[in-house]
Order: C-alpha cells, then structure tokens, then sequence
C-alpha cells in the first residue's frame, strides 16, 4: 500500500509541473463534453473527471472488440471474454453479475443501452463502437442528469453528425482465424435534412476450437433543422450469434501451447439482439431557453447456454422499453440551469430451462419463469454558476423513484422435487418492491491560468437493485429483502493544455460504497458488503515535431473490502483485503507519427498483477503488449492500413479466475495481423 500511496501523490505533483511549464497561452477551440449536461459543454471547466476518444482514434484502432479502445481512457479496463463477450472495470475492479453491469451506465447518445434494472453484463455489444463519432466517459458518479447506475460512471457511445458534404466510405478487412469485417458509411446533409447511414458486419472464426462469432450491426441518423423545431433522431439494431468457448482451466495454462485453443463448452453459445430508436425535438422558447423532448424505445433479447454453471441451464431474457425525457435548459446572467423530467416502461422477462437432470438439487425443466413490469420515474436539476471570470461552481440534485411488479409463470417455491435436499432453484411469489433514491453533486473549477484548471468535486450516486437479484432466487430465500447501493465520492483534479502542444489531465478520488449486494454463506442475496475505492488517474498528449505525437493513459488504483462480509465459500476474515480482478496499476501510452497521407503509432498496454479471489491467496502476474497501426493512402480515395496486435507475440491471459478450486482463464490471441482497404468518396 504504500508503494500505491507515494504514486498517488506524485502524479498530482506531475500536474502541477505541468500546469506550470507555461505563464500565458492562448485558447485554442473550445473542446466540448455532451454527456455530463446532454447539451454541448465547455469540457475544461468541468468539475468532474472525463475523456473522450474522438472519430479519428476511433478509426485508427479499428478495434474488433471494446477492449482495445477502451485502454485509451484511464480508469477504465474493458475485460475480453471470449467472442464478444465483456465485463467492465471503471473505477472499480471488473464486476461480474447483475450488480456488476448495473453498476456503470452504458449509453448510445446519452440513453441507455439497456433498461434500468435488465442489464447485462456484456451489454456494449449492443452499441455500434466500430462507427461512432466518438465515445465520453464520465468517471465516478455522474450529474443529476443521470440516475441509477451511473455509480462508478458513464460510457455514451455517441453518433456522428451528419457531414455538410455528401460522402461515402467502404471498407473491408481480413484477419487471422477468418476474421472478416465489411462497413459502409453514407454521411451528408441536404438542405434542412442530414442522413448518416452506417452498417457493418463481422465474421470470425475464433482462435479457440468450436468457438467464433457472426454480428451486424446498423445506425441510421437523421437530422432535420426547421424553423421553430429541430429534430434528432436515431433507428440503430445490433444482432450477435456467438459460438461461445469458456474458461480453459490449469495454472498458466495459456502458457501451454497444446492446450490454450481447447474449449472445454464447445456446446456453448450465445445469441442477443437489440433495437433501440428516438427522437429528440428541441426549440428555443425564447429568453436563451431551449426545450428538449425525446421519446425513446428499446427492445433486447438474449438466449445463451450458462456453460459456466455445471448443469449448463439456458436462459432467454428480453425487456421492451417506452420511455420518454424532457429537459429545459436557460441561462440568466451567470447562471446555466437545466431542469428536466423522465420516465420509462419497461416490460421484461426471464426464462431458464435445462435440458437434462444434473442431480435432485439441479433438475430438468422450468427452474424460472417470470416477467417483470418496471416503471422508473425521475425529477432533477443541475446548475452551472460562472462566479468570477476564473471560478465556476456547479451543483445538481436528482430524486428518482423505481418500481416493479414481478409475476411468477411457473409453480411458486422451489423448482425441485421435494425429496431435494438442498433445491438450488427458487420462485418467490408475485410481489411488488419499490426503491426512491436521490442523489446530489457539488464541484468547483478554478481557472487559475489559461487553459489551466483546479476542480474538486463532491458527489454520490445509487443503484436500484436489479430484477435477477431480487427474482431469482437459491438455497430457499423466499424473499430478497434489498437496499440500493449508494455511493459517494470525493475528487480533485487538474487539467489543461500547455503552449498548445501538451494536454494534461490528473485526478485522485476516493469512492466509499455502503449497502453492496452479495451472495451470502447461505446463497441469499442480501445488502450490507461495503467496498472502498481510492486512486488517481493520469491522461497526457503531447504534440512535438509539427508530425510526431505521444500520449500515456495510466491509473494508480486501490479497491478494496470495508468490512467483512460473509460471502458464499469465505470462512475468513476479508476486511481490507483487495477486491477480486482488481489491478493495482494499468494503463496503455502510444508513440504515433501522422502525416499528409499516412499514420503510423505503436501503442504499449500495461496492465498489473491482481488477485483471483477475496482472500487474496491466488493471482495473475499481469502483462504487457505491444500494437502496431499503420494506414496510408494508395490513391486518391484509396487507402490501406495494418494493424498488428499483440506485435512480440506474448502469451498472456485477457482474464483470470479462480474458481471451483481451480485457476481458469480467457487466453489471450497470440499475434494478429489484420489488413484493410478503406475507399472514400466525396467529403
């Protein structure tokens, strides 16, 4: 720990070097952040932590999976599974479960990907990554305008605007193990109307035996700018089907080259759908006002075998959603005000199966079967206050009431016979549960020089618990009797540019979650675990030699238990041990050259040893790689690129578990050369 601690004192001594390096400087174009107020903000003064990761790094990663573009927002650690499968670590260790997905917000142009209470762990497949404009992330609790999940924070998948000249892009790659991607891209605006068309789709034939993924996915974007009312709105569907490999099992195993393609589950498989569409009206009414009202839909569905359970169930889930959110925004002297309403419908469903009897406790037949009717309801503000032209205060409240009315379709009680010693299987009876949550948020900036800022801020969010925790119950807990989470964080940070060259930013936090979820001895799900959350994070790019360029995304982390919960199979105390899959350090820094008609970076990726389990007797040593991207133009309209990944071929594990008394793993691919021809016209 105290290695951990002299590095979190140090990287904010590396800000204030930097914030110093320069007196004067003059503003360059003002660089902006959409999700933090739904509306353009000046990113600078923001009291709160953010990235962004714009179009033209987004194209150059051409990432196949989240993983790889996420490793350029400190913070932030995007776990690969197998195909595209994810489990998401920001400002947190990677959580898995229900409350592991309902702990982030994952959003497409500010709404979520899946509704409140239905997440899913490996949801950001359902977003079109591969095309976006570009993607934000809000770290630790987000503003008022954001409600249950965005807790450890937000990542919105934004659409790009339409261009002001008609143009069009295709492009086509190839990759090892018969990976194949195709997409196409229609962009440009026609008088009071812009269509932004994208599509793509993906084949891979997976590096593990008996596994690989097919998936499409397509957004379709109009805008219309009309007299009284601009429109925005957005029609974008995303379909998986995954031949799923699981965990390869045995110390270091990745190691083993006989053995790191096997898949143990190549009966495995996933298949998820998803369809979301809105419209945002917006006007001004007058006085600097502008009215906001955007109806919304969402409709997911999702079958896949649970092969990382002995009796290999199948579950098919799926929700409808109806939502809708207004949002007024004003300006009085100093003062920028939002205020806003919203509400969503959601009808759900889970259903889970199993084919064949494992034992008495785990039988044949329906084990669940119920839908859920959700309404979450929501009422906040936020404010900005521009008190001097250096200082800025903004502060926010946020009260939200969720409600759900569950009805159970199969026999109440136990899903087992009734000479079952220990059914695994239970189904509370129909019932009603209601959670009110608020949450608030008070940050400060201080523009102490030019482009130079200090922020603190103080803020909390919360989480209602999510239907599969409350409905889907073990061992003969007839009812979950849950609180939301609630957690609060504190932060400092400072950011900036210097002579125009060098963009900084460096924050340290320290987040305390109260009323965690778990799984007790018992195989109850119960409220009353408490984690600590306490780390610093550094983002720099620098600009040198008119082409050349570098940049270093690094965290310095902590989380850790706060009491000592008694989790299923723990007879030992945990209090301050560290949380599982939780790295105490990582990050990723590049070293790129662009040029007229050609880039080319190489990108290294840390990431640190962590533990396996909650006692802290099993770890991974961690890894690093290297990645190679390089792209150049062939003629007018025509260009190639390569990327090579994992460049000194290391062998290494994307995940490691420990589990049923055995060390298992996610391998990692050996290295990759993927090659493409991009071919654009117009623009």
């Amino acid at each position: 720990m105290k290695a951990v601690s002299r590095q979190l004192v140090l990287l904010p001594l590396i800000g204030c070097s930097l914030a110093a390096a320069a007196e004067t400087g003059q503003r360059e174009q003002e660089q902006v952040l959409v999700t933090a107020t739904r509306t353009p903000r000046d990113a600078l003064r923001l009291p709160l932590s953010h990235s962004t990761v714009d179009e033209e790094a987004i194209e150059l990663t051409a990432a196949v999976h989240a993983n790889e573009l996420m490793q350029r927002v400190p913070g932030t650690w995007i776990s690969r599974g197998n195909g595209q499968e994810s489990l998401t670590a920001l400002r947190s260790p990677v959580l898995t479960g229900a409350g592991g997905c309902g702990s982030f917000l994952m959003a497409a142009d500010s709404i979520s990907l899946r509704a409140p209470g239905f997440c899913n762990v490996n949801q950001l497949f359902d977003a079109n990554l591969e095309q976006a404009g570009r993607v934000e992330v809000i770290k630790g609790p987000a503003t008022a305008l954001y409600g249950t999940s965005a807790m450890h924070g937000v990542i919105n998948v934004l659409s790009p605007e339409p261009a002001e000249d008609p143009l069009q892009t295709l492009s086509l790659e190839g990759g090892p193990n018969d990976y194949y991607r195709g997409a196409y891209r229609y962009s440009g605006t026609h008088g009071a109307h812009g269509i932004d068309l994208r599509a793509n789709g993906s084949t891979d034939g997976g590096y593990l035996d008996d596994a690989g993924y097919d998936q499409q996915k397509l957004s379709l974007r109009h805008d219309y700018s009309g007299s009284e009312w601009n429109f925005r709105s957005l029609l974008e569907g995303s379909n998986l089907n995954q031949e799923t490999a699981g965990f390869i099992t045995g110390y270091k195993v990745y190691e083993d080259d006989d053995l790191r393609r096997d898949n143990p589950n190549p009966e495995a498989y996933r298949d998820a759908w998803s369809v979301r569409a809105y419209s945002q009206a917006s006007r001004e009414l007058g006085n600097g006002v502008l009215l906001q009202v955007t109806p919304y839909y969402r409709n997911n569905r999702m079958t896949f075998l649970q092969h990382f359970l002995p009796w290999k169930a199948v579950e098919d889930n799926g929700h409808e959603s109806l939502g809708l959110r207004t949002l007024v925004q004003g300006q009085a002297d100093q003062l920028t005000w939002i205020a806003g309403a919203e509400a969503e419908f959601t009808d759900g469903w889970l259903k889970e199966t199993q084919a064949r009897d494992f034992s008495p406790n785990q039988p044949a037949g329906v084990h669940y079967d119920y839908s859920v009717d959700a309404l979450t309801a929501a009422l906040f503000t936020q404010l900005s206050w521009q008190l001097s032209e250096r200082w800025t205060l903004d502060g926010g409240l946020r009260y939200e009431d969720t409600r759900y009315d569950y009805s159970n379709h199969t026999g109440d009680g136990p899903a087992c016979a009734p000479e079952a010693s220990a059914c695994r299987f239970f189904r509370p009876s129909d019932r009603k549960d209601n959670f009110d949550d608020i949450s608030v948020n008070l940050g400060g900036a201080y523009e102490y020089r030019p482009q130079q800022v200090l922020f603190a801020r103080a803020a909390n969010g919360f989480r209602a618990p999510e239907t599969a925790e409350l409905y889907r119950l073990q061992a003969g807990q007839q009812v979950a009797d849950l609180d939301s989470e609630q957690i609060t964080n504190i932060e400092v940070g400072l950011r900036g540019s210097v002579a125009g060259s060098l963009d900084y930013s460096v924050s340290l936090y320290h987040m305390r979650k109260d009323d965690v979820i778990f799984q007790d001895a018992d195989r109850f799900n119960v409220s009353g675990a408490r984690t600590l959350h306490r780390g610093a994070e550094l983002a720099l790019d620098y600009r040198f030699l008119e082409q050349w360029y570098a940049g270093l995304d690094f965290t310095v982390a902590k989380h850790s238990y706060d009491n000592n919960p008694p989790l299923l199979g723990l007879n030992e105390n945990i209090d301050g041990n560290d949380i599982d899959t939780a790295p105490r350090r990582f990050g990723s820094a590049r070293l790129g050259w662009r040029g007229e008609s050609a880039t080319a970076e190489l990108e290294w990726v840390y990431l640190d040893r962590y533990y396996l389990e909650p006692t802290n007797s099993f770890q991974y040593d961690g890894h690093n790689l290297l990645n190679l991207r390089a792209s150049t133009a062939l003629s007018h309209g025509l260009s190639a690129s390569v990327r090579v990944t994992n460049l000194l071929d290391e062998d290494y594990a994307e995940r490691a578990d420990f589990g049923f008394g055995e060390y298992r793993y996610f391998v990692g691919q050996p290295r990759g050369v993927y090659l493409a021809l991009d071919y654009r016209l117009g623009g």
